[in-house]
């Protein structure tokens, strides 16, 4: 491992650990200290593709998060922020002919009728 600063990768020194729990180090020459790997945050990109496949395909968010080993707020996450991203769907015009069928429903008792 080399020192981000001088580029020395001798006398390379542990002083302890992030929060996160990753290895630091301070160099010897500079007195810099760093980070050698950061972690990368969040989930592969194939993850959230697949999740959203399998939600497209109908499948729940508790069960693909089972079945991707997620949380499934995460798998709702994704969904909303690619929902989000989808164009606007297209405002159908003006309806010149319609066609309606009879539709009978009881309001309060079976003894008043009312058609709609």
């Amino acid at each position: 491992m080399k020192c981000p600063k001088c580029e020395q990768s001798t006398k390379q020194h542990k002083i302890g650990k992030t929060a996160g729990g990753s290895q630091r180090y301070r160099c010897y020459f500079c007195r810099q200290s760093y980070t050698p790997i950061k972690k990368p945050k969040g989930y592969d990109v194939n993850v959230r593709q697949k999740a959203i496949r399998f939600y497209i395909d109908g499948m729940g968010l508790r069960r693909i998060g089972r079945q991707l080993g997620v949380h499934h707020q995460s798998v709702a996450n994704w969904t909303k922020s690619h929902s989000e991203k989808l164009p606007k769907a297209p405002v159908p015009a003006k309806v010149k002919t319609a066609e309606l069928d009879e539709l009978f429903t009881f309001i309060g008792e079976k003894k008043t009728k009312s058609m709609l």
